[in-house]
């Protein structure tokens, strides 16, 4: 017999505004603490010195994470040209170095370049799996890494200002995937003078944005009481991007046991995915097959 997790009932999103120096995990687990919640998880790893949006799922909310995590993200963040590092940040060991500097022209320039459709590597200390084993542990153990290129959806990269020679402040949005340090390490080569993530901050995600993130310390103070329930946001936030249908309670109920069931549709094309609410809250996501929705994920709340 399986063990009954401990803790709350508890379901919705919660943006964190991740500080510097903590892994995503630590902060999901703190989070989790807070709330004495029976699941928690997030939607899209932020490096441990990298700051912003960390969109926590609770309970059913979780259901909806794959939705957040392939939703476009916006990150500010701030290149150091004139060194190449191992990590491709500013916490790994200086690998190279260059005295050359390009000109603003040239940097707005080079970024055309990673827009579009692009093909990007991953940095060596990543989380990507290498015969089971993540890269950054073999990086860490001397170990040369390889990793192949993989596509990434870049919407947007810009330049947002110039404080000096040495730096240039950079925003992007960008597709499922996207490694900012690869960003800066690929941009410094480009134009040949190395480069590396000085500071990084993810200002959006999906929905979610920075400014309305909750802190650790707010989350501290009001751990382990109801009062910290009031800073999370519906479920239902978590799937702005899908098409909303609507539905009866008797389709509702159908569609909680995992069977087809009609809903109140317009517009969507067979086969779109979509979910289905009955007097406001998620009941199902799935795919419309004709007037009915045939459920992948179900919500028991």
């Amino acid at each position: 017999m399986a063990r009954k997790r401990k803790g709350r009932d508890i379901s919705g999103w919660l943006v964190v505004d991740k500080p510097a120096g903590m892994t995503s995990t630590a902060v999901v687990n703190k989070v989790k603490w807070a709330f004495d919640a029976k699941k928690a998880g997030h939607a899209g790893t932020l490096d441990p010195d990298a700051t912003g949006v960390l969109a926590v799922a609770l309970g059913e909310a979780t259901k909806t994470v794959p939705f957040i995590t392939d939703a476009l993200k916006a990150y500010e963040f701030t290149v150091t040209f004139g060194a190449a590092t191992n990590t491709d940040d500013a916490d790994g060991e200086v690998i190279a170095r260059s005295d050359a500097r390009p000109t603003d022209a040239e940097i707005k320039e080079a970024l055309h370049s990673f827009v579009g459709d692009i093909e990007q590597v991953p940095p060596a200390f990543s989380a990507v799996k290498i015969d089971g084993q993540r890269a950054y542990a073999k990086a860490r153990a001397g170990e040369e890494v390889e990793l192949a290129a993989r596509p990434l959806w870049v919407e947007s990269l810009i330049l947002l200002e110039r404080a000096d020679a040495d730096h240039a402040k950079l925003e992007m949005v960008c597709g499922k995937g996207g490694y900012v340090r690869s960003i800066a390490r690929d941009l410094g080569e480009k134009l040949g003078c190395l480069g590396h993530v000085r500071e990084l901050r993810r200002v959006w995600s999906g929905p979610f944005a920075a400014g309305d993130g909750v802190t650790l310390r707010e989350i501290e103070a009001e751990a382990k009481s109801e009062a910290l329930d009031r800073f999370l946001r519906p479920l239902e936030d978590g799937l702005a991007d899908l098409p909303r249908v609507t539905c009866s309670a008797e389709a509702a109920g159908r569609l909680r046991n995992g069977n087809p069931a009609p809903v109140i549709a317009s517009g969507l094309d067979y086969g779109e995915e979509a979910w289905a609410a009955h007097e406001g809250r998620a009941v199902a996501v799935g795919r419309m097959m004709g007037p009915e929705l045939h459920p992948n994920r179900v919500f028991v709340l």
